[in-house]
C-alpha cells in the first residue's frame, strides 16, 4: 500500500457566535453565514473528515484508518486507543464570546458518556486591538460560591482575563474553566470529543432563537478550582526550527516558521503527523514515495506514521505551521525511567 499526506473537503460548521473570515481564511468564498469552526481533521462522530485527494479521494477518514490502522496511526498509537484517532484540530472565529465552558477529563466523560474526556490548546492566529480571553481562575472560590455566581451572573468576575495578540498559546486541561472572547481567531487542538459543559451563556438565545442549554450540575463535578501563577504558555520562536510549545500526555504541538526548506523526520515517535498551516502556502515531499502535495494557508493535512519522513518547503517566502502528533517515544522512556527508580528501591 501506497501512502500519501491526507487532504481534506471543508467541514465548518455554523454557530452563534461565529465570524466570517474562516471561508476566506480556507480560500473559499465569503459568506454572511457565522461560521465558527472549521473541523480540520476529524474522527468525531457526526462530523468526519472527508479526504479530498489522492486514491481515497471521497472517503471518510474513519473507514481508511480502520483498514489501515498501523500504518495511518502508528503502531503504538493504535494500540493505545483501540485503533482510534486520539485528536480533532480545528480552526476558531469567535466574532462574539462564546460560553464559559468547561470540559471532562477522561475518567469523568466515560462515565457520563462513554467519551473520551477533553484537554485542548490554543495557538492565537490574530487577536483584534484589546481582544482578550478567559482561562482558568483568578482566586479560589468554593463550589457553593460558583453555584452562585453562575445564578447571579457573575462568575466572569472570578476568572483570569488574558489580554492576547498573535502567537500566544493557551494549555487547557480538562477541568480548567475557559472561554475564547470576540476578535480572536485561533488554531486548537484537543482530545478527540464533542463533550463541553456550558456554565454560562450571557442569556443569549441559539441559531434557533432558543436559550442554549447550560449544564451547570455537570460542570461543578468537572471543574478544578486551582489557581495558577501562570496560565499562559511561554515559549521562544526561533525560524527554521520546530519549537515545541505543548508536551502533555495527550499530544505534542511544535510550532514553525520556515523561510527555507526544512526535513521534518518523525518516524521516531510512531504516530501520525497532523500540520496545520496557519500562513504561506507550502509544499510537502515525502521521500519514502516521492509524493507532494501543496498545503495552502488555512487547510491541513494529516501524514500517515508510516511515512513521517518529509520535506516542508515553502512557496512565497515563508511558511507557518502548527504541528501536532503523539510523543510515544517521550512517552516510552518516561515509563521506564519510572520502572528503573521502581526496581531501584526494592
Amino acid at each position: 500500500m501506497k501512502y500519501y499526506p491526507l487532504l481534506f473537503e471543508p467541514n465548518l460548521h455554523t454557530v452563534v457566535w461565529g465570524g466570517n473570515q474562516l471561508r476566506p481564511y480556507k480560500g473559499l468564498a465569503a459568506s454572511d453565514e457565522p461560521v465558527g469552526e472549521s473541523w480540520e481533521v476529524s474522527a468525531v462522530e457526526g462530523s468526519v473528515s472527508i479526504i479530498a485527494n489522492g486514491e481515497w479521494s471521497g472517503r471518510d477518514l474513519v473507514s481508511v484508518i480502520n483498514e489501515h490502522p498501523k500504518d495511518i496511526l502508528g503502531a503504538t498509537v493504535n494500540e493505545k486507543y483501540g485503533g482510534k484517532l486520539p485528536l480533532l484540530v480545528k480552526f476558531i472565529d469567535a466574532r462574539h464570546d462564546l460560553s464559559i465552558q468547561v470540559h471532562p477529563n477522561d475518567e469523568m466523560a466515560m462515565r457520563e458518556h462513554g467519551k473520551m474526556g477533553k484537554s485542548e490548546m490554543w495557538y492565537i492566529i490574530k487577536a483584534d486591538a484589546g481582544s482578550h480571553l478567559y482561562a482558568g481562575f483568578n482566586q479560589r472560590i468554593t463550589p457553593y460560591e460558583y453555584q452562585h455566581r453562575v445564578a447571579d451572573g457573575t462568575i466572569v468576575d472570578v476568572l483570569a482575563n488574558h489580554p492576547v495578540k498573535a502567537g500566544d498559546v493557551f494549555y487547557l486541561p480538562a477541568g480548567r474553566v475557559h472561554a475564547i472572547c470576540g476578535g480572536i481567531m485561533l488554531a486548537e487542538v484537543q482530545q478527540s470529543s464533542d463533550v463541553t459543559y456550558r456554565i454560562f451563556d450571557y442569556n443569549r438565545p441559539g441559531m434557533d432563537g432558543k436559550p442554549r442549554e447550560l449544564h451547570t450540575e455537570l460542570a461543578a463535578k468537572a471543574l478544578d478550582y486551582h489557581v495558577e501563577k501562570n496560565y499562559r504558555t511561554e515559549y521562544a520562536e526561533t525560524e527554521n526550527r520546530a519549537v515545541q510549545i505543548i508536551d502533555s500526555q495527550y499530544f505534542d504541538v511544535r510550532v514553525m516558521e520556515i523561510s527555507a526548506p526544512f526535513h521534518r523526520n518523525l518516524l521516531k515517535y510512531d504516530s501520525f503527523i497532523i500540520s496545520m498551516c496557519i500562513e504561506g502556502d507550502c509544499r510537502l515531499h515525502v521521500r519514502g514515495t516521492g509524493d507532494d502535495i501543496v498545503l495552502k494557508a488555512g487547510n491541513s493535512t494529516l501524514i500517515p506514521a508510516a511515512i513521517a519522513d518529509y520535506d516542508v518547503i515553502p512557496l512565497n517566502g515563508s511558511t507557518r505551521l502548527l504541528d501536532a502528533f503523539i510523543d510515544n517515544m517521550d512517552r516510552t522512556l518516561a515509563g521506564k525511567v519510572t520502572r528503573f527508580l521502581h526496581m531501584t528501591k526494592q
